[in-house]
């Protein structure tokens, strides 16, 4: 009993600098006992997500990766009635078709004029509106600002253009009335060539300068507020506060946007194109989209599905070329880019 009593009392003497032994592995609760499996709520909330790809996928696969598969009509003198597997192949006679074709200058020269006209002004408006916006400090007044400057990209380009046909009529329309107004003639914009670009290139940029500033908006609301702060200290200004701390927060998006912008120099919107053709104005409007719909979807004749896509796939490489070297430009000169 003494010797007994005695190990309890040095165990007991002893348990307040000793630690507690520790528990075997089979008694500790691991998570995956806890709920943390395959079978938890975390684990089946993902299968949600993985559903809601589904339509994008199937979306991607069938007017994306399948169509490039039919690219070889490019090369061949394709026939409905042949099939894709029997039409003749031609090689690059479709390629040397275009190359040689007499409306080649004229088709090039609208589109490079209508695109790079439309990227140098549709381009630094919704960042400038950006920078302005993000000045308003009163919210509710920044937020009716921006959503209504965000509802012309939802309209179709046919109401849109109708709107626009209403604006510059010559009988009843508001520019018209107001250069009456002033004492001068009206002014038929819809059929003069002189016009057309300019028309289109406003009408763009109206239509999708309040969706590319959201982009930039969301971009400067994570840029850290004590830089501001910082800057006020120092005695900094609205406008100096905008050139050395918004403008070079915003700089990887704006080279981002930049990439993805060049990229489409050699594309036009074509259903803004064909709404506002009309015979007066083929000089300047008739572009190389304009040209492919032509070939592909003739009014008179057997279509040449081959020569449009022809046309087609050497305005895509052309594409690719550009973005692959915009994106190496800017790797080289920012470290940035957008791959």
């Amino acid at each position: 009993m003494a010797i007994s009593t005695d190990r309890r009392s040095g165990a007991s003497a002893s348990g307040s600098s000793a630690a507690p032994p520790s528990p075997s592995p089979s008694t500790v609760p691991s998570r995956r006992r806890r709920g943390h499996g395959d079978h938890s709520p975390a684990r089946r909330g993902r299968w949600v997500i993985y559903l809601m790809l589904i339509p994008g996928i199937i979306q991607l696969v069938l007017f994306k990766l399948l169509p490039v598969g039919a690219l070889t009509i490019a090369f061949q003198e394709y026939s409905p009635f042949l099939g894709l597997l029997q039409s003749p192949f031609v090689g690059f006679e479709q390629f040397a078709r275009f190359v040689a074709d007499p409306d080649l200058p004229r088709l090039v020269r609208n589109t490079l004029l209508l695109s790079a006209g439309t990227l140098l002004v549709s381009f630094p408006v919704p960042i400038l509106f950006a920078l302005l916006l993000n000045e308003v400090r009163v919210r509710m007044l920044r937020r009716f600002t921006q959503t209504l400057t965000f509802v012309p990209y939802f309209i179709s380009s046919a109401v849109l253009v109708s709107i626009v046909y209403s604006l510059l009529s010559p009988q009843g329309g508001l520019v018209n009335e107001v250069i009456k107004a002033f004492g001068g003639t009206p002014v038929y914009f819809m059929t003069e060539p002189g016009w057309f670009r300019p028309i289109y290139i406003i009408m763009s940029t109206w239509q999708t300068f309040g969706y590319s500033a959201i982009i930039y908006t969301a971009a400067l609301s994570n840029i850290d507020q004590s830089l501001y702060e910082a800057a006020e200290v120092d005695g900094a200004g609205r406008w100096r506060k905008m050139w050395h701390i918004t403008l070079p927060a915003l700089r990887p998006m704006i080279i981002v946007m930049w990439i993805l912008a060049i990229g489409q120099v050699l594309t036009v919107d074509l259903d803004k194109i064909l709404l506002m053709y009309n015979p007066s104005v083929y000089e300047t409007a008739d572009v190389v989209q304009s040209f492919v719909y032509r070939q592909a979807f003739a009014a008179n004749g057997f279509p040449n599905y081959s020569y449009a896509a022809a046309v087609g796939l050497i305005q895509g490489v052309l594409a690719l070329v550009l973005i692959l070297s915009t994106n190496s430009a800017a790797k080289r000169l920012e470290g940035s880019g957008l791959f």
